[in-house]
C-alpha cells in the first residue's frame, strides 16, 4: 500500500469540524479525486492522509473564522501582493497609473475579460488566495505553527509521496527545510506559487540564495516533480519552479481544466499526475 500525504491549498478552512475531522474528510476527497484520475489498469493501492493547517491561519478570536473573504477587506500586505501579481500578469499601462493608486477591482475586470472568467469569481478567488497567502507569510506564529503541523504529519506518516497543492506547496517546502527534516522519496507540487515574484519567492524561509538567486530542493527529498496548468493564474511565471529552484527533476505543464485551472480536484485527477504516480512504481 503506497502511502500519500496531501497538503491542501487555499479555501479549505472547515470551521464546523475539528482538526481531526477536517483531516479525515479532506483525505477522503483527495483519495476520490486521485482514484478518478488513475488509469483503469493501475491498481488502487494507495492510502491518503492529510496535513491540515487552515485553522492555524485564522487570528485568535476572529469573527466568522475566515481569511481573505472579501476584496474590500484585504489587509495592506495582501493588497500589495495583488498589485505585484497583476503587474506580473502584464497589466497594461493604461490600467495602472502608478503603484498604489489604481483600483484593484478595475484591474481585475481587465483580467477577467482577458481570461474569459466571471468578474465575481475572479474577485472571490483573488481575495481568498492572497488573503490566505498573506496570513501565512506575515510575521507571527501562524507560519511556524502551520509548517510545524505539516512537518509533524510527514514525520508520523512517513509517506512515499507528498503531494502539495497551491499555498500548501509553500507550507510544505518550508516545513521540509526546518528541523527536524522529514525524509520524502517523492515531492509533487501542484499549481504552486513558489516562484511567484515579489509576493512569494523572495519571502520564502530559508531565503533564496543571494549569490545564485535560486532556491533549492528541500533536504530529504529524493525527487521533486512540479505540475502546473499553463493557464493557472498563480503558478507563475510559467516553468518558474524549475528556473528558480535547483534540482527540480520535472516541471510538467499541461491543461488541467479549460476554466477551473487551479482547483485541487482537477489537478489530482489530471493525466500528468496519474502518469507520474504510475511510472514511479514502488518507492519503499
Amino acid at each position: 500500500m503506497r502511502k500519500i500525504v496531501g497538503v491542501h491549498g487555499v479555501g479549505n478552512l472547515r470551521p464546523k469540524e475539528t482538526a481531526e475531522e477536517a483531516r479525515r474528510n479532506l483525505a477522503d476527497v483527495w483519495h476520490r479525486n486521485l482514484k478518478r484520475g488513475r488509469a483503469k489498469d493501475v491498481p488502487d493501492e494507495f492510502a491518503v492522509s492529510m496535513a491540515y493547517y487552515a485553522d492555524l491561519l485564522v487570528p485568535s478570536g476572529a469573527q466568522g473564522a475566515t481569511v481573505g473573504g472579501s476584496l474590500d477587506a484585504l489587509p495592506e500586505d495582501a493588497e500589495q501582493m495583488v498589485r505585484d501579481w497583476l503587474l506580473e500578469l502584464g497589466l497594461p499601462a493604461e490600467q495602472s497609473q502608478g503603484p498604489g493608486t489604481w483600483p484593484i477591482r478595475q484591474a481585475l475586470g481587465w483580467l477577467a475579460e482577458r481570461r474569459r472568467i466571471g468578474p465575481q469569481l475572479t474577485e472571490a478567488f483573488v481575495a481568498r488566495f492572497f488573503g490566505e497567502v498573506a496570513a501565512y507569510l506575515r510575521p507571527g506564529t501562524a507560519r511556524e505553527d502551520a509548517r510545524s503541523e505539516v512537518a509533524r504529519v510527514i514525520r508520523e506518516q512517513r509517506p512515499e509521496v507528498l503531494i502539495a497543492h497551491s499555498l500548501g506547496s509553500v507550507v510544505a517546502y518550508e516545513a521540509l527545510w526546518h528541523e527536524p527534516r522529514p525524509e520524502v522519496p517523492l515531492l509533487i507540487t501542484l499549481g504552486s506559487p513558489l516562484a511567484l515574484p515579489h509576493a512569494v519567492f523572495p519571502r520564502l524561509q530559508p531565503s533564496p540564495g543571494t549569490e545564485t538567486g535560486t532556491g533549492g530542493r528541500p533536504p530529504g527529498v529524493r525527487r521533486w516533480v512540479n505540475i502546473a496548468d499553463p493557464g493557472d493564474l498563480v503558478a507563475l511565471p510559467v516553468r518558474g519552479v524549475s528556473r528558480r529552484f535547483e534540482r527540480v527533476d520535472s516541471d510538467l505543464h499541461d491543461v488541467v481544466d479549460a476554466f477551473d485551472f487551479h482547483r485541487a480536484a482537477n489537478y489530482l485527477a489530471c493525466s500528468r499526475l496519474a502518469t507520474v504516480l504510475k511510472e514511479t512504481g514502488p518507492l519503499s
